[in-house]
Parts: structure tokens; C-alpha cells; sequence
């Protein structure tokens, strides 16, 4: 169980680490190949989000899964690119968190994810939570908690 001010703290600040759907670069299940490659090599990011045509989250894709189809022993294939769908080699299963979440499962999951998907009830996507918000939150209760709590150091134990 986490230590009740970390906790406090961090729940105060979880507004804060979720970058709205409408900001995340994303892509539909139905784009080829082609168009997944050119965002994601635009926003520079490892993986985007895949929705359906009415937002609802339905997996991830990286440069990786677009890039693999297109690779033989000896030469690199570009017709995949054009041939295939986004859903055809995206990454499905994906742990999703619905808001509002729990700031412990959240870290959790961030230990194996650089974000997790955002969604509603129904699947809709809102947004993601990203390692590098969480840790900046971190990182400001590391230079505030003593302001906010009475911090007595107590003497070491016997490990």
C-alpha cells in the first residue's frame, strides 16, 4: 500500500497527467500502412493510438509492426505499405485505464509502458497518461511534501 501522502499528493495532481485525446497524435484502423508510417515518423513518438471511426480505442502501432511485413532476408518490400491496414499488424490487448484511475494501478502499469490509453466506459478514447507527466509529478513531491507534511526522520532499522 502506498504511504497516505505520496498518495494524497499525487491524487491532487492527476488531472495534471492526462494529455487529452484531442492533442495525442493518432491513427485509424482502417489507414494504410503508408499514412501510419508518415504520422509516426512526423511526431517522432514510438507508438500511437489506433481507433475506430468513432474514437473507441482498439490498439496500438509502432514504426516496428508497420516496418516488419516489409522486411525479407534481402531487400525491403514497400507494396505492404499500400496493401495492408493498420489493423492488419496493430497490437491489440492493450491495458487501458479509465478515468478517474488509481494513481497506485497507474504506476504500476507504467513500470512496462511508456503511456496508457485513456478510455471511457464504452470504450470511447479520452486521452493518455504518459511515464513522463507521472514523473513530473513525482518530481514535485519530492520538493514539496515537507511543506505540506511533518517530516521526522526516524531512526534505521535492522534490515
Amino acid at each position: 500500500m502506498m504511504n497516505q501522502a505520496i498518495d494524497t499528493m499525487l491524487i491532487e495532481n492527476r488531472k495534471h497527467f492526462m494529455i487529452p485525446g484531442e492533442m495525442v497524435a493518432s491513427v485509424n484502423a482502417d489507414n494504410a500502412l503508408r499514412h501510419a508510417f508518415l504520422v509516426l515518423t512526423k511526431v517522432r513518438y514510438a507508438k500511437v493510438p489506433v481507433l475506430d471511426n468513432d474514437d473507441h480505442f482498439l490498439g496500438l502501432i509502432s514504426l516496428a509492426m508497420i516496418t516488419e511485413p516489409m522486411l525479407g532476408l534481402d531487400d525491403i518490400n514497400l507494396k505492404p505499405l499500400d496493401e495492408l491496414c493498420v489493423k492488419d499488424v496493430m497490437e491489440t490487448g492493450v491495458p487501458t485505464i479509465e478515468d478517474p484511475y488509481d494513481v497506485e494501478n497507474v504506476l504500476h502499469l507504467l513500470v512496462d509502458s511508456p503511456f496508457l490509453p485513456v478510455v471511457q466506459a464504452d470504450g470511447t478514447f479520452t486521452g493518455i497518461v504518459t511515464r513522463r507527466e507521472v514523473m513530473k509529478g513525482i518530481n514535485y513531491i519530492g520538493h514539496n511534501i515537507d511543506k505540506r507534511y511533518d517530516m521526522t526522520p526516524l531512526p534505521p532499522t535492522e534490515a
